[in-house]
């Protein structure tokens, strides 16, 4: 069954000035952005306009920012991982030579040669771990990836592809975070984690900026802000990274911001609802079609910035997504199962009855704009194959 929650805590013009939210300053000033530039195949993901599928929706308009191919990943997660590790070496950098690292020279040889052999490690359900892969290979440095045991072959092999060593772990996501940790700790790696906890508050926070540059595309592309914003949590990066530029652009006029996560791994509605203000794990059994948005504990640093600014915390059913996936097929979008999500979570709140509360309160309808993200695409080819082929090409959501 599907849940929502309004948020008690939303605040009109959050204060993030704590110093460990620093990085929101650094997506105000786009810091990221000449590092993303400089990357070899780095350029703006399109922002579709899916006026069809608005129409069937009963919606004024849906704008789809579609990062199914970001550097050839099949996901955004190059964006957090590229900004993070060229923040390690940049800090390398600096503390041999006394001298900056300029982005140009980041996949260098010359620098490659100067820094020495380094080991990034990770914990992933599959997208961040191929990212980071993608970037030690990009940079001729050594990649060790901690997956799920039970996680899709074709995922594996996408991050082996990359060059990585993968290590499969008995457990969920939140079991490879803690085990990456503990592994890179005892030899001496650099964990590049994009989830927050104590003793890591530092490099999350640099990936979150690196995922604002999608949110940075799209304010450069549109002149009229959405009416709404629908955002996938698992951790809750790229949640925090769009909701902070949507208060950073718009302040108290924001758009409506919604947050979305699977039903059985729902850590932040569960935190809204139970947590009084704190971040709590979630309740459900982190089984989801929606792989990469199956992360049981929030983000330490995602979490006040999600609390601030979001207005509503949706958790779905995994019987949504496969509607979803095959309404973007029909459209020209590719969109894996979490990439789904998003819209998935909209057409739920448009449609079921048991959400009738939520999509009154929130009022969309013929004259609203919406704007989603799909964040991955046919990442795993044969659940994709088998899920957008189980129901009829010509069906409206």
């Amino acid at each position: 069954m599907a849940r929502f929650a309004f948020n008690p805590f939303r605040r009109d013009l959050p204060d993030w000035s704590a110093p460990e939210l620093a990085f929101v300053t650094a997506i105000r000033d786009r810091v990221q952005l000449p590092l993303h530039r400089a990357l070899p195949g780095y350029a703006p993901t399109p922002l579709r306009d899916l006026a069809a599928l608005a129409r069937e929706l009963d919606l004024g308009g849906l704008l789809v920012k579609d990062e199914a191919d970001r550097f050839g990943l099949g996901a955004f997660k190059g964006l957090g991982a590229s900004f993070a590790v060229y923040s390690v070496l940049r800090r390398l950098w600096r503390d041999k030579t006394g001298a900056d690292l300029p982005p140009e020279r980041f996949a260098d040889p010359t620098s490659r040669t100067r820094l020495g052999a380094l080991t990034f490690a990770a914990a992933t359900d599959g997208n961040h771990g191929r990212a980071v892969a993608w970037t030690a290979r990009l940079i001729g440095q050594r990649a060790v990836i901690f997956m799920p045991e039970d996680t899709a072959p074709a995922r594996i092999r996408a991050v082996a592809n990359e060059g990585a060593e993968v290590r499969r772990v008995a457990g969920t996501f939140d079991d490879c975070v803690a085990e990456c940790a503990r592994t890179a700790a005892r030899e001496g790696w650099q964990v590049i984690a994009d989830t927050a906890y104590p003793g890591n508050l530092d490099l999350p926070g640099r990936i979150m900026t690196g995922y604002s540059t999608i949110f940075a595309e799209i304010a450069d592309e549109i002149d009229e802000r959405p009416d709404a914003v629908f955002l996938p949590a698992g951790v809750g990066g790229i949640a925090a990274a769009g909701a902070a530029s949507c208060v950073l652009r718009d302040g108290a006029a924001r758009p409506l911001l919604v947050c979305v996560e699977p039903v059985e791994s729902a850590g932040f509605l569960e935190s809204i609802v139970y947590g009084t203000g704190e971040p709590i794990a979630a309740r459900g059994n982190q089984r989801s079609l929606m792989v990469g948005l199956c992360c049981g504990m929030p983000s330490l640093l995602a979490w006040p910035i999600v609390r601030d600014s979001v207005d509503l915390f949706l958790a779905i059913e995994d019987d949504e997504v496969p509607l979803a996936m095959r309404a973007y097929r029909r459209h020209g979008v590719v969109a894996g199962e979490s990439g789904a999500a998003t819209l998935a979570g909209l057409i739920a709140l448009l449609r079921r009855a048991d959400l009738a509360p939520a999509r009154e309160r929130l009022g969309l309808g013929l004259r609203s704009r919406v704007l989603v993200v799909n964040t991955e695409g046919a990442t795993d080819p044969a659940r994709y194959a088998q899920l957008v082929d189980a129901g009829p090409r010509e069906e409206s959501p």
